[in-house]
């Protein structure tokens, strides 16, 4: 380890022995189960977000981000090991910042790193002398070192001597059960190696394993892998889905019967389209990045292709079924749309494909209300404004005639499939839904 001086030494030792302050920049889906485990791990953490309702939530005790427990976020308070604030100024209290802030894509589908610029600017206004930066934000290689960094050093100090920037990209699954905060593996990368040490030693109380690797760009190469290597095969099986469908063949029997090979091969499934904050997103930063290399990303950009049509080849077997079981067009039907959120088991809507099929639908003449226990409204959404505040309707409520056909978008375990099943409706299945729990198919189409 190369020592240079003496702020690297207080620094580390800080770290060691935990009595390093800790700042999460940004308390969505990421920030807050990571400045709650840090502060349950024994860190002084104070949270900074500029929207005052999430402070105020936070400030009563509630938590809005499932990974986080209300039982988890008292007892980080309860410890006076947390704090939460809008006052970018007390980030000159921090040992340790982390900036978890969104990275979307313009409308343009190019990469959007204005939240991680201005987060940049005033963190290089407020931070002190001997300061280690952590960026989690997914991004394309390149940004921590030749974006993030020079704007820190706006602030007059010099990096790898006054503060250091390191690279950590985000893993949280929302909805698993299995794997937290605290027992993902992290990645961790700094393009100086007391960046890189500095970085290990902090994560390493917090996680309870860690991963070095060489640099920050390779810490962000591993990301943009993670997630390319998940669209590009969920395209494939969707691709795949329709073909087989063309010969009558079932692709969720063909997966599953492939998938008791015990080497060679990795079961994805089909749906309705990608969803989240990773998947519909992330690829496409790397192939904006490969243009400037003179190279050209035709995997990446097919698999875009193929999983941006699949609402439409949803909608294709929606009317099909329509016609065929109710003789109706799709512009005089009413749709019951089952689950708007993008994946099953949480209230979660980004980049929901869900939302996409209910905004064709309407567009092609139908009445479509949705059915989701996570979720009681859809939220302000850039992309579909016309949607804000349209509310779930309860299954118990809905009476004969209500509806024309179901289209089951999103599988969540909390939807009673046999009393939609007595409805008596054709139902469209994206998600194999009714199949995988041995219910009549009768009125089922897959699509």
């Amino acid at each position: 380890m190369d020592m240079e001086n003496a702020t690297d030494a207080r620094l580390l030792a800080a770290l060691n022995n935990q009595t390093a302050r800790i700042g999460v920049v940004g308390l969505g889906y990421v920030g807050l189960p990571l400045a709650v485990t840090a502060a349950l791990r024994g860190f002084a953490v104070t949270g900074f977000d500029i929207d005052q309702n999430k402070i105020r939530a936070l400030d009563a005790g509630n938590s809005y981000v499932a990974a986080v427990t209300h039982e988890m976020l008292q007892e980080a308070v309860d410890d006076s090991a947390v704090s939460w604030t809008t006052d970018f100024s007390k980030l000159s209290d921090c040992d340790v910042i982390v900036i978890c802030v969104p990275t979307p894509l313009t409308r343009h589908r190019e990469p959007d790193l204005s939240f991680v610029k201005e987060t940049g600017k005033i963190i290089a206004e407020n931070m002190r002398d001997g300061t280690l930066i952590v960026l989690e934000s997914t991004t394309f290689p390149g940004t921590t070192k030749d974006i993030l960094t020079p704007i820190l050093a706006l602030g007059g100090l010099e990096p790898n001597k006054d503060f250091w920037v390191a690279f950590s990209p985000e893993r949280e699954d929302p909805g698993n059960k299995t794997y937290r905060t605290h027992s993902i593996p992290k990645i961790v990368g700094g393009d100086s190696d007391m960046a890189r040490t500095l970085a290990v030693t902090f994560y390493s109380k917090v996680v309870d394993k860690v991963v070095p690797v060489s640099s920050a760009g390779t810490a962000e190469a591993v990301k943009i892998t993670e997630n390319i290597f998940r669209a590009v095969n969920i395209a494939l099986v969707n691709e795949l889905k329709m073909i087989y469908d063309a010969m009558g063949i079932d692709v969720w029997e063909v997966i599953d019967g492939a998938a008791t090979k015990p080497f060679g091969f990795m079961p994805f499934y089909p749906g309705p389209g990608l969803g989240g904050h990773c998947i519909p997103i992330d690829p496409f930063y790397l192939t904006w990045k490969a243009r400037e290399y003179g190279h050209a990303t035709r995997f990446i950009e097919l698999a875009g292709e193929i999983n941006v049509n699949m609402p439409h080849y949803v909608v294709a077997k929606l009317r099909e079924a329509l016609d065929r079981q109710c003789g109706k067009g799709l512009s005089k039907s009413r749709v019951l749309l089952v689950g708007i959120s993008y994946k099953k088991n949480v209230p979660d809507m980004r980049e929901s494909p869900s939302v996409v099929l209910m905004d064709m639908l309407l567009k092609n003449g139908a009445e479509v209300d949705f059915l989701d226990p996570h979720i009681d409204s859809i939220p302000r959404m850039r992309e579909f404004p016309h949607l804000l505040d349209r509310e779930s309707v309860q299954l118990g409520d809905i009476r004969p005639g209500d509806y024309d056909a179901v289209l089951i978008s999103t599988d969540h375990d909390a939807i009673d499939y046999e009393e939609l099943i007595r409805l008596g409706l054709p139902i469209v299945d994206t998600r194999n839904a009714i199949s995988s729990r041995g219910l009549p198919m009768d009125l089922v189409t897959k699509a």
